[in-house]
């Protein structure tokens, strides 16, 4: 199950639940004649069904759904209104299933932001109109209860998170992997062909891995790309995105990089791994491919193929080497 297709069924089933607990709590207040209560459970209901409605139209963008937040707004306000002019006994535990309800729908900050305007009037009426004793037990139950939400919420997105880093990170080098390559470059060639500026690519392999791996075993040749990539990191700049490949080969998209630019960069990373002495395995070299984006360029395909071809013929004059092909000149 996508991770939209999962917001869908718990926002679908918190609004759900919440309409039900308010429409119990409507017909209660009908049934003892506290008409004020009913009409505002009635109407709170009716903003939960919106809500519920929302969420099936918007099914799919759930992430970026703004209408949540206005619609959780609303009962909010109503609630607090309700707290402030009524003099219901009771009235306070209604914010509990919003409470649960605001962390459950919203992203977490916005969530916890509700929740303490929320809180703010309800435990100040609570203290300012009942015993201590139940003001105290009122206020630790709000409290604890948002606490506790708050903190599964806290712990789920925690998770997604590593989740979703996990499925783009190769877990050998810690760079970003084949897989989201295809993603960002293309957003990368979409972004270069509306704002006209230079988009820039290196394909890099390392040199000689096969006798390196069976000199040093895989666990070598994997300390060896692990140390690699962290180089990489350092050298290329804020902006630029590393990505590992099979066979030690990396891939690096540099945005608003012109042609230059790209041969200054490349020298500096193949300088900066010759020069060096890794552990383990002494002196390596790479080969590395450059090109930029050119004017037929507008897929992931072309740009990588023309890289990868270069990188190729590098290695053809020597190891320890780069080489630049140019793409078709950009048109104004």
């Amino acid at each position: 199950m996508t991770e939209t297709r999962l917001r869908t069924w718990s926002h679908s089933a918190a609004y759900s639940l919440t309409a039900l607990v308010i429409s119990v709590l409507a017909l209660q207040n009908l049934r003892y004649g506290f008409y004020q209560l009913f009409y505002l459970a009635l109407a709170m209901t009716a903003l939960l069904l919106a809500g519920l409605v929302y969420t099936y139209f918007c099914r799919r963008h759930q992430l970026s759904a703004p209408g949540h937040l206005i619609i959780l707004a609303g009962l909010n306000s109503g609630l607090v209104a309700a707290v402030l002019t009524m003099n219901a006994p009771g009235i306070s535990h209604w914010a509990m299933p919003l409470l649960v309800l605001n962390l459950l729908i919203l992203p977490l900050r916005q969530g916890l932001a509700l929740c303490a305007l929320l809180l703010l009037p309800v435990i100040a009426v609570t203290w300012l109109g009942n015993p201590v004793t139940d003001a105290v037990i009122t206020s630790a139950g709000l409290l604890l209860l948002a606490a506790v939400t708050a903190l599964y919420v806290w712990h789920y997105d925690h998770m997604t998170q590593s989740a979703q880093d996990l499925a783009i990170t190769d877990p050998i080098t810690g760079a970003h992997n084949a897989r989201f390559l295809d993603e960002t470059l293309q957003k990368e060639i979409s972004r270069a062909i509306a704002t006209g500026h230079p988009l820039s690519v290196i394909s890099l392999s390392l040199d000689h891995h096969d006798q390196i791996r069976d000199l040093h075993g895989k666990r070598g040749l994997n300390r060896l790309l692990s140390q690699i990539t962290r180089q990489l990191f350092e050298t290329i700049r804020a902006g630029d995105s590393l990505y590992s490949l099979q066979d030690s080969e990396f891939f690096l998209i540099l945005p608003f990089t012109p042609e230059e630019g790209l041969r200054v960069i490349a020298e500096r990373i193949r300088r900066t791994i010759a020069e060096r002495d890794w552990p383990e395995t002494g002196k390596v070299s790479v080969s590395l491919g450059c090109t930029t984006r050119g004017n037929g360029d507008t897929s992931t395909e072309l740009l990588r193929q023309r890289a990868t071809n270069a990188m190729l013929e590098a290695r053809k004059h020597g190891a320890d080497s780069a080489w630049f092909t140019p793409g078709e000149p950009v048109r104004a």
